[in-house]
């Protein structure tokens, strides 16, 4: 990659920054290595993951993900909805759009800044699960809904240590060896929560996850009876909201929607 000039466009969805690029043309290679290079705070662009856009038989378009660490994610939900607003903005794809990614196809629609994608099915829902940390027992439940999430409903979520607790149940052997992002949740009313997640691969919190906030929205409509749509309060002060239907005692339909920005666009040599 030494020498080449890479045309990238920063993103942002409820305090998720990303890196995009079009990459239709296979042109660049070595995408974990750039991810790594990229995604530096201190030295680079900065971003919470790189979105590469690349060619699909079965789809407008195929996306991957790739964490700042290098390593690649199958779903990104708030990295949808940047990369849908950017494929209407660049006419890779209509208003309404489908997206194939390592978690399967999603389906999405632009209109006026807002993103609305439809997930892929929440599934591998496992409740109250006991965790032993440092001695001390944390009942948690698991859903995987195109990564996996863990949530831990907690009273104050200000005093939760996102990053120290977080990076404990990422690395827990329960969910070895694949691990997971850690959620931790507050009920905030009826049909409102508030939420922190700890985001694997970033290895650190993040002032908002997608995956995690249907995750969390999902595990909270079945424990406390909400019904859709919830609202998801972000660390970033923004919201987004998760629609979803129950069928058959199974989360179906799951949807998430909120605001995306394109910020700037840049070359990276």
């Amino acid at each position: 990659m030494s020498g080449k000039k890479i045309m990238f466009t920063k993103a942002v969805a409820t305090g998720n920054d990303f890196v995009i690029v079009d990459n239709r043309s296979s042109a660049i290679r070595g995408l974990a290595g750039f991810a790594r290079r990229v995604c530096d705070r201190k030295r680079s662009v900065g971003g919470d993951g790189l979105l590469v856009v690349e060619r699909s038989r079965s789809a407008d378009f195929r996306m991957r993900i790739f964490n700042p660490d290098g390593s690649e994610a199958e779903m990104c939900g708030n990295g949808s909805r940047c990369i849908a607003l950017y494929a209407a903005a660049r006419k890779i794809a209509r208003a309404r759009m489908r997206i194939e990614t390592l978690a399967g196809m999603l389906d999405a629609t632009v209109r006026r800044g807002v993103v609305k994608v439809k997930l892929t099915d929440p599934k591998d829902i496992k409740w109250n699960l006991c965790l032993m940390i440092h001695k001390c027992p944390y009942m948690v439940s698991f859903v995987n809904t195109g990564v996996p999430h863990t949530i831990h409903f907690v009273e104050d979520l200000d005093k939760v240590d996102v990053k120290n607790l977080g990076g404990h149940i990422r690395y827990h052997d329960e969910f070895s060896p694949a691990g997971t992002n850690a959620d931790f949740v507050k009920l905030s009313g009826k049909r409102t929560i508030s939420v922190r997640t700890y985001e694997r691969g970033v290895e650190d919190e993040t002032l908002a996850c997608g995956t995690g906030a249907v995750a969390s929205a999902i595990i909270a409509a079945e424990a406390e009876k909400m019904a859709s749509p919830v609202t998801v309060e972000t660390r970033s002060g923004e919201k987004l909201r998760v629609h979803f239907d129950r069928i058959d005692g199974q989360f179906k339909n799951a949807y998430l929607e909120g605001r995306a920005t394109l910020v700037f666009d840049g070359i990276f040599v």
